[in-house]
């Protein structure tokens, strides 16, 4: 595969109150370092990517340099002040990036179980489809409701997948996106909405049940038992 310029945008300015901390979540700490420290470790260690623009609230930027940029060597993180939302986060992000940034993975700063092997496999499949998005198979039934709470069908399981990240995109074509929704007042549940609007294909790249989302403290008892999990089996 080519070699292509590559970054990858990590939108950690939340405050993520449903963990009940005082700190933002992304500098609790799992299994001994902050959990945005994992994530970047993936990130800086894949040689697919060339560089690394976190995006922080910029009022935590001094607790970010110190607990995960002074504390870790590395050399590809850029730090760019957040938004009051997540996608003006990643806006932010996308205008920050390399100007030769051909391809750009958006990842959750929460999701610090991600696989180099799933990064790489969401290079090479934007790279042919121009938008991917890293998901599972759902595991539960789910049941589309009506507003007064009755259900009113069971969609078909097998054509459900659960929603992850990276999610994956050519640069011009995210930037795009994000752009016109900026345009028409649109904000999306994540980007690929964004490129969904514009007709655009989004292609599923099957991931991996481990890659969590942090959002509550049961799931850094999740977190700290599949790291152990995984240690065993290497």
């Amino acid at each position: 595969m080519e070699k292509l310029q590559t970054s990858v945008i990590i939108p950690a300015a939340g405050l993520g109150r449903r963990m009940n901390a005082s700190v933002s979540k992304q500098y609790l700490r799992l299994n001994g370092k902050p959990i945005l420290a994992h994530t970047l470790d993936v990130f800086e260690k894949c040689p697919l990517i060339n560089e690394i623009v976190l995006v922080i609230n910029p009022e935590e930027r001094d607790l970010c340099q110190d607990q995960v940029i002074a504390a870790y060597p590395y050399t590809k993180v850029k730090l760019v002040a957040g938004g009051n939302t997540r996608q003006e986060s990643v806006y932010a992000g996308l205008e920050a990036v390399d100007p030769q940034t051909r391809i750009v993975l958006i990842h959750d700063g929460a999701r610090p179980l991600i696989r180099e092997s799933v990064i790489r496999k969401s290079i090479a499949e934007t790279v042919t489809h121009q938008a991917t998005v890293v998901g599972v198979p759902a595991k539960n039934t789910i049941k589309i409701i009506n507003e007064e709470g009755f259900v009113e069908h069971t969609p078909d399981r097998n054509l459900l997948v659960e929603i992850q990240t990276p999610q994956t995109f050519a640069y011009d074509l995210i930037r795009a996106a994000h752009q016109q929704a900026r345009e028409a007042g649109v904000v999306g549940t994540d980007d690929a909405f964004l490129v969904e609007r514009l007709k655009i294909p989004v292609k599923i790249v099957v991931g991996d049940y481990s890659n969590i989302k942090i959002t509550t403290p049961e799931d850094l008892i999740i977190a700290e038992a599949i790291i152990r999990q995984l240690a065993k089996n290497d």
